[in-house]
């Protein structure tokens, strides 16, 4: 339908889309002042009118319209026939015709919300609300004023709080004044809402909420879904249209395609998504979700995070009555009358397809023998590898490339986990490898197949038996327990290494926090984020919060018990890859080890071990003697961590006098690391060794 081939409708030269309609609904309103103005009544309005010269150019724009000699008193039903008469033949969204299908306003209020809004398309009418509110110093019309222009022209004002009472409740009217009499508040169209009602929102009407058309999505035939989620979701359009169902709740971890399945669902029928992410159900924004949701034609989406345990409070949307999506966390629950005809639905990790198609849309340029390489290589969501493909590409441009390689989606992976993850959690450079471990056979043979099972733990569902259909995700728990120093935090290192991940390393019991559900809830951010990256992460101490369960005897006891059901129930479901390392074993309570999937027990070194340890920690241009080494190795039964302390001070003392490390620097670093301990020295101190400790006790007391 063109303008063209309509010439029956009254006011065809104006274009037939949202900015004509509105440019209608102002011509009534004016019309409707200009009426008010000239009518005969109690005021002498003359004088103030005769001075605004400017209202006598939309008096010939009125006059091309408006038949020859229409009374003040005919003037509002002729422009509301004319208008009924125009929209009639205009298909497609009106934002105005919205709020009174929709919105369930009158052509009053509509009438009432265009005259407040005057002074925002044309500044001259500012004089014109002064003038008649006078003394009353405001240039935006007030309560009083409206009610008169709301009445018949030559006739008593109307009783305007009906109608102002509709439009502020539903946030398309703001009252600035609040404390002052009623008749005197000064009545403020939100800009947000004005563009909405001009028909040209902005796509970030205000802060927390973001406009995206229907053609941003795509259609629900290209959705990168599994097969039975696919046609669970070609179903909502026709669920959602004829009423049977009010809301839908994907949940899943962020970057999952959440949004772009409800951004599907709002281009099926016909809308685009107004996403509210932000603030609270109390503040203005949220006010304003519904009037902007009917008047741009968009369905509001609602992105919710409520910690784990905790319920949201959604309160319904007034001004607005149709679809709502609302995305979740996998933790956290939702009431209200929002999702009162609420359906669910679990949003999955993408499998290896799902990411080699998200690689392809994003348009890298890598062979497929690459891409199949990365996308088995890096288990991220489509959301993911869509802010990490263009860090990849510069990676690949700062070497001169064009294709990219594993190593820049690496690089361009981690700039993600340093934005989401650093402020939660310490990255670790990881280790050389498995050749930097110095460990038993057993332990060792115990990392290796933790590897092995690193490696395949995406296909190993899909190659289990039947019994674990619906009770093994991708994820890996593994427990490393043993004493300080015995190699725990290096072999976590190393696995980064062979797997090439990024390492993080989380302090529990920095994590623990006084406040009641804070303990959870900061659980549940670290541990959501690492599994969405896809980074190894490293909790250490973990019997920290791992503790076996005790009798309830005070509020201390139960809310530990919660602290320990929320981790035991969160790692169970982990979709990642979870090193946990304790020194204390027997204090872990037995439901945790069940959950484990590998425990794997450090141990100290044996004599053998410890001389490969001292070889390796020592600089290479030492002249420590070999027997003396081997004694030590044999006689002082440290563990890695005190070799490598005493290994690093012997080096040190070497450098103060500007030598080589020799027997005497080697001495005196193992009786300051068993005075540490406070154990005795198991060999026969030489006096100069203990000259060498003495000196540094007079050295050290000097500086204090």
């Amino acid at each position: 339908m063109t303008t063209a081939t309509i010439t029956d409708l009254p006011f065809a030269g104006l274009p037939l889309d949202a900015g004509g309609h509105f440019r209608l609904h102002l011509y009534g309103a004016v019309a409707g002042l200009i009426a008010h103005l000239r009518a005969p009544g109690l005021l002498d309005l003359s004088g103030a009118l005769a001075s605004f010269t400017f209202l006598r150019g939309y008096e010939q724009a009125l006059d091309v319209y408006q038949p020859e000699g229409l009374a003040p008193a005919d003037v509002r039903v002729w422009w509301d026939e004319q208008l009924a008469r125009w929209e009639g033949g205009v298909a497609g969204h009106l934002p105005l015709r919205s709020l009174t299908e929709q919105g369930g306003l009158s052509r009053d209020e509509i009438r009432l919300l265009i005259t407040a809004g005057l002074v925002e398309e044309d500044i001259r009418f500012g004089a014109v609300f002064a003038i008649l509110q006078e003394p009353l110093p405001a240039r935006r019309p007030c309560a009083g004023v409206l009610g008169w222009l709301l009445g018949v022209p030559d006739g008593p004002p109307a009783d305007p709080w009906p109608a102002l009472r509709a439009l502020l409740d539903r946030g398309l009217l703001l009252a600035e004044n609040r404390a002052d009499p009623r008749a005197e508040w000064l009545m403020r169209v939100p800009p947000a809402v004005w563009d909405a009602v001009r028909g040209c929102p902005a796509s970030a009407p205000l802060p927390g909420l973001t406009h995206q058309p229907a053609g941003d999505f795509p259609t629900l035939t290209d959705l990168v879904v599994p097969p039975a989620l696919r046609r669970e979701i070609a179903r909502l359009p026709e669920l959602l249209a004829d009423g049977r169902l009010g809301a839908v709740v994907p949940r899943g971890m962020t970057g999952s395609g959440r949004r772009t399945v409800l951004g599907a669902v709002a281009r099926a029928l016909g809308r685009g998504v107004l996403l509210w992410d932000g603030g609270t159900p109390a503040d203005e924004t949220w006010r304003l979700l519904g009037p902007l949701a009917t008047l741009t034609g968009a369905m509001p989406v609602i992105r919710c995070n409520p910690g784990p345990g905790e319920t949201l409070d959604l309160p319904s949307l007034p001004g607005y009555d149709g679809p709502v999506g609302i995305t979740l966390g996998r933790g956290g629950g939702l009431r209200g009358p929002l999702i009162e005809r609420a359906l669910s639905l679990v949003m999955p990790p993408p499998d290896h397809e799902a990411r080699r198609r998200f690689w392809r849309a994003s348009g890298v340029p890598a062979a497929d023998a690459d891409i199949e390489r990365i996308a088995a290589r890096f288990l991220l969501t489509g959301g993911l590898i869509h802010r990490a493909a263009p860090l990849a590409r510069a990676r690949a441009a700062l070497d001169g490339r064009e294709a990219i390689s594993e190593e820049d989606v690496r690089l361009g992976a981690r700039t993600l986990n340093r934005q989401a993850l650093e402020t939660l959690a310490t990255p670790l450079e990881p280790a050389g490898g498995w050749g930097d471990l110095v460990l038993g056979a057993a332990t060792t043979a115990e990392l290796r197949s933790l590897e092995s099972r690193c490696r395949v733990r995406e296909l190993l569902g899909g190659q289990a038996g039947a019994a674990f259909a619906h009770g093994l995700n991708r994820g890996v728990r593994a427990l490393f327990g043993g004493p300080s120093g015995t190699g725990k935090t290096l072999a976590a290192r190393a696995l980064a290494a062979a797997l090439g991940m990024d390492l993080y390393r989380v302090d529990l019991a920095a994590v623990v926090n006084k406040y009641i559900g804070e303990t959870e809830r900061n659980l549940n951010q670290v541990l959501s984020r690492a599994e969405e990256l896809d980074v190894l992460l490293l909790l250490d101490e973990g019997d920290a919060l791992m503790t076996k369960r005790t009798e309830v005897r005070n509020a201390n006891d139960r809310y530990a018990n919660l602290e320990t059901n929320y981790l035991l129930q969160r790692l169970e479901t982990y979709e990642g890859i979870v090193v946990i390392t304790t020194n204390a074993g027997s204090r872990i309570d037995p439901a945790f080890l069940r959950r484990i999937d590998v425990i794997i027990d450090f141990t100290p070194p044996e004599a053998a071990e410890r001389l490969l340890i001292w070889r390796g920690h020592l600089p290479e241009a030492n002249v420590v003697s070999p027997a003396f080494l081997e004694d030590i190795a044999v006689r002082c039964a440290l563990t890695g961590g005190q070799i490598r302390n005493a290994a690093l001070h012997a080096t040190l003392l070497a450098l103060g006098e500007g030598g080589a490390v020799s027997d005497t620097h080697l001495e005196a670093s193992l009786l300051r690391e068993y005075r540490k301990a406070g154990a005795a020295y198991p060999l026969r101190a030489t006096p100069a060794a203990a000259g060498q400790v003495a000196r540094l006790r007079r050295f050290a007391s000097g500086l204090s």
